[in-house]
């Protein structure tokens, strides 16, 4: 049967009419959504400001931040990166955290990694913003003992535990250089180059890109509070997600997209701990510890009584496991093998399973026994 031609108009028109409303609508959430976001933004870049070491004696500035959002559920909660840039000079570095934000009442509460409620946030916050995994690792990272700059040791923050359960940042068996001692800040970091110049991550985690322009600056969140930055990178993996260790993350090279400077091309590589650099003298990394020298890019590292100074070689051995030492002669020839746990004991020629040796001896990272007492 034929519609009568006026009812057919008036649906017609009324069609047009609810579409229009719909559009308004759309519109008017897509503006709100706009609007929190630049308030997020806003609120992120205060803290930046606040947070954030002088550069060159200088405060940090708005127009020398970075707000990454990442992830968002809704209007109510964001997940992201801030950056205070470094300025493009040589000996200076960039500084960043991530951050989760939940919106209630129209306000923005936001916690920076070693905040107290980072943790709290992050295991609040949903599954698209964050995900099990990462909840599982911040779950360890928990405040900060000072927001204050952290002495050279770091003890305050490694609670004289220096183990990490970390490899060095590049395939195990190979030798790289190091090129630059402990650096920057608390001395957080040193300079590794050579072998095929593939930057491979120390230990399982979550990734992150830190610069908003995707290319550069990696970090990775590990257990026990720890996460490593990665620095100067070209073709570096974007996509976030877990990692396990010896993931590739990108190569070698000069990239200064946060700021700072590079002369040749190598891996700017840090710790973190609770939110904050500290120093990463006497920390372990493929069975060496590195140590502050007298000034910024010197030093030396260690694997027992091998030493290597700055353009040495440190072959990757791989992790040191928690339960596992360091033989340290201290600069002499061997160290007595011995039956027992003392001076009593005979000494034996080979060592098999359940033989000891003395723990004056080792370098295991802490003080306090790491498979049980005698």
């Amino acid at each position: 049967m034929e519609q009568p031609r006026g009812r057919g108009r008036l649906a017609g028109l009324l069609s047009v009419i609810l579409t229009a409303g719909a559009f308004s609508a759309f519109a008017g959430t897509q503006s709100a959504i706009a609007a929190d976001e630049a308030a997020l933004r806003d609120t992120v870049t205060a803290r930046i400001v606040q947070m954030a070491q002088p550069r060159n004696g200088k405060a940090v500035t708005e127009g020398r931040t970075e707000v990454d959002v990442m992830r968002t559920a809704g209007v109510d909660w964001a997940f992201g990166s801030a950056v205070a840039l470094a300025p493009p000079e040589p000996d200076a570095y960039p500084e960043g955290w991530l951050f989760v934000a939940h919106r209630q009442a129209d306000e923005w509460t936001v916690a920076f990694e070693g905040d107290v409620d980072f943790p709290k946030l992050t295991a609040a916050a949903p599954a698209e913003v964050v995900s099990a995994p990462e909840k599982e690792i911040f779950a360890s990272h928990g405040p900060a003992t000072s927001r204050k700059a952290p002495r050279l040791d770091a003890k305050p923050f490694a609670g004289g535990d220096f183990r990490t359960g970390m490899r060095l940042p590049y395939a195990i068996g190979q030798s790289w250089r190091l090129t630059g001692g402990p650096h920057g800040g608390v001395r957080q970091s040193i300079d590794l180059a050579g072998g095929d110049g593939r930057v491979l991550a120390t230990l399982a985690g979550t990734f992150y890109v830190m610069c908003s322009s995707n290319r550069g600056w990696v970090r990775v969140a590990h257990d026990r509070g720890y996460s490593t930055d990665y620095y100067h990178l070209w073709n570096n993996r974007t996509a976030g997600g877990t990692v396990s260790a010896g993931t590739y993350l990108g190569d070698i090279g000069n990239d200064v997209s946060c700021g700072g400077s590079s002369s040749g091309p190598h891996v700017h590589f840090s710790l973190r701990q609770n939110g904050v650099y500290v120093g990463i003298a006497a920390h372990n990394f493929g069975k060496w510890q590195v140590y502050n020298g007298s000034a910024e890019y010197q030093g030396y590292a260690l694997h027992g009584s091998a030493y290597a100074g700055i353009g040495g070689s440190l072959y990757n051995y791989g992790p040191l496991g928690f339960t596992q030492g360091i033989v340290d002669t201290n600069g002499g020839g061997v160290v007595n093998k011995r039956s027992g746990p003392g001076t009593g004991y005979a000494v034996v020629g080979t060592a098999a399973d359940g033989t000891w040796v003395s723990d004056a001896f080792l370098w295991t990272g802490t003080g306090n026994p790491v498979n049980g007492r005698c």
